[in-house]
């Protein structure tokens, strides 16, 4: 029985799909406009997580992952510079080329993450027929005004509007301004926006009478409803998609359909926090998947660092806790490496697995579950395997795992065997320090060195 936490209702309900055994599951993806940080990424994994235990039910999920490449304005809301337009300004390219490169450079991160690809890719620029068509219905069903710099929904026409946040508890004044126009209520948000005069834009469609683009929640609304229908399963995203793009969606959706709710289950990761901050690109503390790369940690150690902490908890960062993180993966694939062949499995500890994750995916205590059975040998590799179903760490392959040598360390493990060969023993153990210093451990076997552990440069 699958429990999940439904951020609308603030509680956690038993999991029932809305059509037979099939799911339809929408989660919100980049926008490309700079490379994902692992912040960002950890929202990636959380969903994989979820998708992996949906498959583990045996449900037919469609899973649509959205890429925004037009729309997302750097305030999250209605002021400021398309994000996208500003990176391919900052690159001297073009938002189309800036949009491909990072969303080619996203796609490698979850493929190094281990996450599963999503059943449907939709680029918000590929679907602008389907937006403006959204707009024109709400337009037709009078939930909008137009300004001097586009069409804004108008809040007060939605009573539930905000509700999934607490909106309510938030004082709404008429007529507050903003940079690019004037709102009728602090909360309105724009469905469309005007391209300004004097202004050349390198993505802009003519709508509405005038040249422009969408507003960025419109894209998530209509393609979701394009691939899954007006009603579906889950929706998933970032905590900070709460405030504004989560319930500026469900406003706009629901205000179209009439049906409410137009999904069941909202589902949102915590942040990932570094230097009492959470970490954000407009900040000092962007870290790249390539950065961890860069620092000798692997992306599968990055994942086990994750599934440490629940998905609904804040998660602070440092590499000296991926660093810890690193070392017990690789004493977790040992430990599953030195399995006995005949070792029989207890069908009880995987039940336990299972059920904590199935409550409300609870990878910490599934993670504890199973280190308590390789520690009691109540484990075998089918058992292995099906928790990895899961966890997705490649556990039952770690016969087969590579360590990428630098060449200059492979350099220095030259030197150090050319010096055992001649029993040069002080230059031996030089060398074998000088290479823990850059992150590898050496033990010397029957048949040679033998590059043991991979650990994070101190």
């Amino acid at each position: 029985m699958l429990k999940l936490f439904n951020t609308k209702t603030h509680k956690k309900e038993i999991f029932h799909p809305l059509y037979g055994n099939h799911v339809g599951l929408y989660t919100c993806g980049p926008t490309v406009y700079n490379y994902a940080h692992i912040g960002n990424l950890r929202t990636y994994v959380f969903e994989d997580i979820l998708r992996r235990t949906l498959k583990y039910h045996k449900y037919n999920i469609t899973h649509v992952m959205n890429i925004t490449d037009v729309g997302h304005l750097t305030d999250d809301a209605d002021a400021g510079e398309d994000k996208i337009e500003k990176g391919a300004k900052r690159e001297g390219k073009s938002a189309q080329d800036i949009a491909k490169f990072y969303t080619e450079a996203f796609i490698h991160n979850i493929q190094d993450l281990n996450i599963l690809n999503p059943t449907i890719w939709c680029n918000a620029s590929d679907n602008i027929k389907e937006q403006i068509d959204l707009v024109q219905t709400l337009i037709n069903k009078g939930h909008t005004y137009k300004t001097k710099d586009g069409i804004y929904f108008d809040t007060t026409t939605f009573p539930t509007y905000g509700d999934m946040a607490g909106l309510k508890n938030q004082e709404l004044k008429a007529g507050a301004r903003v940079d690019v126009g004037e709102k009728k209520h602090l909360h309105d948000f724009a469905l469309w926006k005007f391209t300004a005069p004097g202004t050349t834009r390198q993505m802009e469609w003519e709508a509405f009478g005038c040249r422009g683009f969408p507003g960025w929640h419109v894209e998530c609304s209509a393609m979701s409803m394009k691939y899954l229908g007006e009603q579906f399963d889950i929706h998933c995203g970032g905590i900070d998609h709460v405030p504004i793009h989560h319930t500026n969606e469900i406003a706009q959706s629901e205000a179209v359909t009439g049906k409410h709710p137009s999904v069941n289950f909202w589902m949102h990761g915590e942040f990932l926090i570094i230097d009492n901050d959470k970490m954000a690109k407009s900040g000092n503390n962007f870290i790249t998947l390539q950065t961890l790369k860069d620092n000798g940690f692997s992306p599968l150690a990055y994942r086990y660092f994750l599934l440490q902490t629940h998905y609904r908890k804040q998660l602070t960062f440092s590499f000296e806790a991926l660093d810890a993180a690193q070392n017990g993966l690789h004493r977790l694939r040992e430990k599953i490496h030195n399995i006995p062949k005949d070792q029989q499995g207890d069908p009880h500890l995987l039940h336990q697995f299972e059920n904590v994750i199935d409550d409300d995916l609870n990878t910490p205590e599934a993670l504890a579950i199973l280190w308590t059975g390789l520690k009691d040998g109540l484990v075998n590799l089918e058992i292995i395997i099906e928790c990895d179903k899961i966890l997705g760490l490649n556990l039952h392959e770690t016969t087969n795992v590579n360590i990428d040598i630098p060449k200059h360390v492979q350099e220095l493990l030259k030197q150090r065997k050319c010096a055992r060969d001649e029993k040069d023993w002080i230059t031996s153990d030089r060398l074998r320090d000088e290479i823990a210093t850059l992150g590898f451990l050496v033990e010397d076997k029957n048949n040679g060195q033998e590059v043991k552990n991979y650990k994070h440069k101190k």
